[in-house]
């Protein structure tokens, strides 16, 4: 990838991104968990534990080669993505709990993206060839959580601002993945068909599962609609940016992150298509309660 783009332009990305979601933050999201622990605490064992579980059966089902393997698991281990709560509030999610649940999983990332990352890394025996020092992801986790500490100070002194600026860094945050993204496929030209061919579909297959997943699980349990709602799209919509960032700069390797910019190509329309479907159920539902009373 470009020197320009990885250095500097990936920095200021996800620095823009975390600032959006800081813009979104208080204190009492973070309280907020004791008030709704079920489905805070079901969320996150699907996120942490289930989720990197299913990603593994399907890096070995598919036998991705090595590095791309590496590049799934680091998708999977990243929290939660902004957009998240945009789908959320589109499908009557509870909200609320999406920041929470994104608040709570970039803190707890600090832990598991390496853990996760460095076993699969050890797996895959690329230890020679890749690594995650633990210096490198103190760093990118202070780039993460200084801008959302900013954004959180900046809400808390101006409300107004805050709220005026929600929707300009959330259509700035899909426009900055999306140069990302096109980075990468354009550093990857020769390579990307075979990419596309090895990942794309895995990638399709994962997001899926993860929006299924975080909804289904959830519910099986009583947890309510729309908490699952929101839990589903929090599971499903992960950061991309954070994990092209760890791929490009931390493990110094453009080819483990064409997962996360494919995945964050296809999670978009699939996101959408999963919410519609969940409304419609919705609906169905609605209509045929007055006819069972």
């Amino acid at each position: 990838m470009d020197s320009a783009l990885s250095t500097v332009g990936l920095p200021i990305a996800l620095a823009i991104i975390m600032f959006g979601l800081g813009l979104d933050l208080t204190v009492r999201d973070f309280r907020r968990v004791g008030e709704h622990p079920k489905a805070v605490l079901v969320a996150l064992g699907c996120q942490l534990v289930l989720l990197p579980l299913v990603c593994f059966g399907l890096v070995l089902l598919f036998d991705l080669p090595p590095l791309l393997g590496i590049g799934m698991m680091l998708l999977a281990a990243s929290p939660g993505g902004t957009t998240a709560n945009l789908f959320s509030h589109l499908f009557r999610g509870d909200v609320a709990l999406n920041i929470s649940l994104t608040a709570i999983n970039s803190v707890v990332a600090i832990a598991t993206l390496p853990l996760i990352t460095n076993l699969t890394i050890a797996w895959f025996d690329q230890s020679d060839s890749v690594s995650m020092p633990l210096v490198e992801v103190v760093k990118v986790f202070v780039l993460i959580l200084v801008p959302v500490g900013v954004g959180m100070l900046v809400r808390s002194r101006s409300p107004q601002f805050a709220a005026r600026m929600d929707r300009p860094v959330r259509i700035g945050s899909a426009v900055i993945l999306a140069l990302l993204i096109v980075g990468i496929l354009l550093d990857q030209r020769d390579d990307v068909g075979g990419y596309l061919a090895d990942v794309g579909l895995i990638a399709a297959v994962f997001c899926a599962l993860s929006l299924m997943v975080g909804y289904v699980v959830p519910r099986s349990v009583g947890v309510a609609d729309d908490q699952a709602v929101a839990s589903s799209f929090e599971i499903g919509v992960h950061n991309g940016t954070l994990a092209i960032f760890v791929a490009v700069e931390v493990l110094g390797s453009t080819e483990i992150s064409v997962p996360a910019a494919v995945y964050s190509l296809l999670m978009f329309p699939l996101a959408a298509g999963w919410g519609m479907a969940i409304s419609r159920r919705r609906r169905l539902r609605s209509d045929a309660e007055p006819a069972v009373t």
